[in-house]
């Protein structure tokens, strides 16, 4: 299970499946969400935020893929970093705090997940 971190309602988790990294950032073309890695998926939730009141609500999950479907992954820009995630012929571009960190540990991530598979 996620342990004591908030995961989205709508995602149940898998059998075995850690949350490993999240983020509340935004994806050039998806908008604002949050970015979740686990031992076994990367999944990005929209979320819509209400400056009033300063509540987020969770939406819907744009991506929800399995380790395996991940391409190549890295880091982008100097000031304004972003974590480059490739999935089939689809490119996610996320504005993350350490796009250095997060492009290690999904890279991480998703070769024990390799390995766990065969």
């Amino acid at each position: 299970m996620f342990g004591n971190k908030n995961v989205a309602p709508q995602l149940d988790p898998n059998p075995g499946e850690k949350l490993i990294l999240e983020e509340d950032c935004s994806e050039v073309k998806l908008g604002s969400g949050i970015l979740s890695l686990t031992n076994q998926r990367i999944i990005f939730e929209k979320t819509e935020g209400n400056l009033t009141t300063l509540n987020k609500k969770i939406g819907s999950a744009l991506l929800n893929e399995t380790l395996d479907k991940v391409g190549n992954v890295h880091p982008e820009g100097f000031i304004l970093t972003k974590v480059v995630i490739e999935i089939g012929s689809s490119k996610y571009k996320f504005s993350v705090f350490n796009s250095k960190k997060w492009a290690k540990e999904i890279d991480n991530q998703k070769r024990l997940f390799m390995k766990d598979q065969n």
